[in-house]
Formats: structure tokens, sequence, C-alpha cells
């Protein structure tokens, strides 16, 4: 099982939002060259991550991307979502009633959604701050 590109992006993208100042917008050309991506590949993930609600967008030459919700309520899981949708990883190809490989599958999905539902991005972006600021003392 493995995760888009687009995924590790959209996750990189929100810990660099949530570090921001409340209020703070951020452009799309500085969103895409922290991540060394064209700002075109990197806007169409942002548009996702707004139409699932986790970002919101102002136009126009001072405008840019700024978190939506509250920082505290972002999960690792929200982000997946709004990337890859929220579709089972495992479809049984042999259609029977009470599939006991599909239960196995889907019991294990559902364990990792709700591990990656409890992990918060504002967790990991603290962590990140705190290492930024142990590197510059």
């Amino acid at each position: 099982m493995k995760y888009s590109n687009a995924t590790n992006y959209a996750l990189h993208t929100m810990v660099h939002l949530i570090l921001q100042p409340a209020g703070n917008l951020v452009g799309v050309q500085e969103l895409a060259e922290m991540q060394h991506l064209s700002p075109t590949y990197l806007s169409k993930i942002l548009t996702k991550l707004t139409k699932a609600g986790l970002i919101e967008s102002t136009p126009g030459a001072k405008g840019g991307y700024k978190i939506s919700r509250t920082k505290h309520e972002i999960s690792f899981l929200d982000v997946i979502n709004a990337i890859e949708g929220d579709t089972s990883l495992f479809d049984c190809s042999i259609h029977h009633e009470g599939c006991l490989i599909e239960n196995v599958m889907r019991q294990a999905e559902e364990n990792m959604k709700g591990e990656l539902q409890s992990k918060l991005l504002i967790d990991i972006a603290k962590e990140a701050e705190s290492k930024l600021k142990e590197v510059k003392s």
C-alpha cells in the first residue's frame, strides 16, 4: 500500500500552514518553492484541500492560503482523505458473502484509519518548530 506523492506534498503543506501566525496568508509560489514543486502541480493539491474545507484561499496579489479550521482538529486522516478519497484500500475479487480475507483486510484498514485520525498535524508542527529552534540555537 502506498500513498501518492500528492498526499506527501499535502501533508507538508498543511504542516507549513499550521506553523503560520493566525491569519497569515502564504502564496502558492512560496509553498511550491519550499517543496521544489511547480506551482501548477501544487495548485491542484491546494484545490483538493480547499474543497475538503481544510484550507481557504484568498485571491489577488496579496492573497494566498491559510488553515480554515482550528489547528487542533486537523488529523493526518483528514488530509489523506482530501487527497486520496475515502475508498477502501482492499476490494475482494471474489464476491461472496462473509469473505474471511476481506474481513481481515477491512479490520486492518479500520485500525490504520483510527491511528491516522488520532494523529494531529499540530503535534508534528510543534515538534518541527522545536527542532528548528534547536538548530538555530
